[in-house]
């Protein structure tokens, strides 16, 4: 696992190519934008004790998945006591990771995230799998895959547990496609964690944070039109109108042909009549 130096942030860290983004370090650097006094230093060496302690566990197996899956279950969900909030899955502190590790508690995207640092520095590489609606991990060993899900203790899963648990989050409507079985990158994955704060704050109606985690989205995707819509619309809510106005003036020249365009345009025209108004 990378240190992070202090005059690093979160825009500088994931500018990298997405294999050399350090994962938990830009979790850890956006969760500043909440706790300002975070230390990611301390966070950081919590996740390599926990590495060096799971590690002699898992070499005493190697080469056995299913064992060595057991041995890292036993370490983190029995013993360090990690484990889903299954009874406020929707409280914002589940999406940060300095959170999860002094909770102990969290959603399948942080739990995951925590499972696949120690995991790595234990020896025992696993990938993130952006399943729809529940983030997983994924061990490969030859030409065998394993599915686990940390929220539920790091269960190993098979076809038909994915099924129930697309229905769980879509209905029976939506069919098990291989697509959902794809790895999820980096960015992919801070992305997926921003994004679920982004739901808890714009549910809350807190305008303030939902612009400062579209910030980060806009840092992990520099350029991206979308960026302009939604920090529009957190201005907006804030009351910047001049400044939700002229994004979503830019928005339309850069992305003139977007399939919202129509409804761009009267936005649009709502804000011109009302920041004439209140000049």
């Amino acid at each position: 696992m990378n240190m992070l130096t202090e005059c690093e942030t979160f825009r500088d860290l994931v500018s990298a190519p997405d294999e050399a983004i350090d994962l938990a370090g830009a979790a850890l650097l956006f969760a500043r934008d909440e706790y300002p006094d975070l230390d990611v230093a301390a966070y950081r060496s919590m996740l390599q004790r926990m590495s060096d302690e799971a590690r002699p566990r898992v070499a005493r197996v190697i080469g056995n998945p299913f064992a060595a899956i057991d041995a890292l279950n036993t370490y983190l969900f029995s013993e360090q006591g990690f484990r889903g909030n299954h009874a406020e899955y929707f409280d914002p502190r589940n999406s940060f990771l300095n959170e999860v590790l002094d909770r102990r508690r969290g959603i399948p995207i942080t739990l995951s995230l925590v499972y696949m640092e120690v995991a790595a520095g234990a020896g025992f590489p696993v990938q993130g799998v952006g399943f729809p609606g529940h983030f997983l991990v994924r061990h490969a060993s030859g030409d065998r895959e394993l599915l686990i899900d940390p929220f539920h203790g790091g269960e190993i899963l098979l076809a038909e547990d994915c099924r129930k648990r697309l229905a769980l989050a879509y209905g029976d409507q939506v069919p098990l496609e291989a697509r959902f079985f794809k790895t999820a990158g980096k960015r992919a994955i801070l992305t997926r964690m921003l994004q679920n704060l982004l739901h808890v704050y714009a549910q809350a109606q807190d305008h303030e944070r939902v612009l400062r985690v579209v910030e980060r989205l806009g840092d992990l995707a520099p350029g991206s039109p979308h960026h302009l819509r939604d920090r529009s619309a957190a201005h907006a809510g804030l009351g910047h109108y001049a400044r939700a106005l002229s994004d979503l003036e830019r928005y339309l020249l850069v992305a003139p042909g977007a399939s919202d365009a129509a409804e761009v345009r009267g936005q649009i025209k709502s804000l011109r009549r009302l920041t004439a108004s209140l000049n």
